[in-house]
């Protein structure tokens, strides 16, 4: 079995488990109504620990925070509250995973404390935790970085890992090759809302227009994964640019995205929005060692560059408390460009 389909084992209290962040090369929106959709696992981080009741060391108050509040309500009732602990390195409504990781890690510490769970059943209830606390959305996010690489949904690609339910609608999750490329990720500065931007998108494709888009958006997500998949750079540009324009065809752009794309363009071979967009982040592929230029041109256009890579595990223990240490990176800004 290979490592990312290890399971969860079984552990004591205190723990600690770290989650990375995500990237939507191709298909975000169109996922939600069926279509294919290629996701990468990268390497920013969201680590989450666990105490007993009474224990020393700083506390997560879990009512105001809704996907705390529904981990625990699903995977930890009946039993004496955590103490929790959370250090992200993933920018909060970014479009980079940040809710993803948070679910992903908060679900396998409890597993674990609670005498452990398989690889598929934590891509379930990480799911669960962000659907449930979202009220909408797909399990493209969560299978992400809980499988770590690069994923793909609702596509007939590369090895099948598991699938995901949910109100009559079934996922399968895949595992396609990562070509092993530096990826540069630009952060608008601009906060968006998941749940906000879906809905929007489910009104625009209600127009007479829009099985015409979401035919679209599905056939230029598989091409780019197809793309992927034979390692072609100039083909996976091309469709990234037309993923974008779709994007911002079915309204989910913003001025300070078009801005960061625009930046980029004389050092990459192509960029698009990633995530719900509506603010949130960009996501370009570098020109071969373009990539250090392609992170200052995002800085000098205003946005928040990190270079960042395929990260290969996926959510995992990382030890008690007292052997965690800080995460991947010591620098707060490790992984950002200035």
């Amino acid at each position: 079995m290979s490592p990312v389909l290890d399971p969860v084992p079984a552990a004591n209290l205190p723990l600690a488990a770290l989650a990375p962040g995500k990237c939507i090369l191709f298909g975000e929106h169109s996922v939600v109504h069926g279509g294919p959709e290629l996701v990468a696992a990268i390497d920013l981080y969201v680590q989450v620990g666990a105490r007993a009741p009474g224990s020393t060391g700083a506390t997560t108050a879990v009512a105001p925070n809704p996907y705390l509040r529904r981990a625990t309500e699903r995977f930890w009732s009946g039993r004496p509250p955590l103490d929790l602990t959370i250090t992200s390195r993933v920018p909060r409504s970014a479009g980079l995973g940040s809710s993803a990781a948070l679910c992903a890690a908060t679900v396998a510490l409890m597993g674990a404390a609670t005498g452990g769970l398989s690889r598929p059943e934590l891509a379930r209830r990480a799911f669960e935790v962000e659907r449930g606390a979202q009220g909408v959305g797909s399990p493209g996010d969560t299978s992400s970085v809980v499988a770590g690489g690069l994923v793909a949904l609702n596509a007939e690609v590369g090895e099948e890992l598991w699938s995901v339910s949910d109100g009559g609608r079934e996922w399968s999750v895949r595992r396609v090759a990562d070509p092993g490329w530096t990826w540069v990720v630009g952060y608008t500065r601009v906060p968006r809302s998941t749940a906000d931007a879906v809905r929007a998108v489910a009104t625009r494709l209600g127009r007479p227009d829009g099985p015409d888009l979401l035919r679209e958006l599905r056939r230029v997500a598989l091409e780019g994964i197809r793309a992927v998949g034979q390692e072609d750079r100039t083909g996976v540009g091309r469709w990234l640019g037309e993923n974008h324009a779709l994007l911002r065809e079915i309204g989910v752009s913003h001025p300070r995205l078009e801005a960061l794309i625009e930046a980029v363009r004389p050092s990459a071979v192509g960029a698009k929005l990633t995530g719900a967009g509506a603010g949130g982040s960009m996501l370009a592929l570098p020109q071969t060692g373009k990539e250090v230029e392609t992170a200052r041109r995002i800085a000098s256009a205003g946005g928040v560059p990190y270079v960042v890579r395929v990260e290969p595990r996926g959510a995992h223990l990382v030890g008690s408390l007292a052997t965690a240490g800080s995460l991947p990176g010591d620098d707060p800004d490790d992984g950002a460009v200035g």
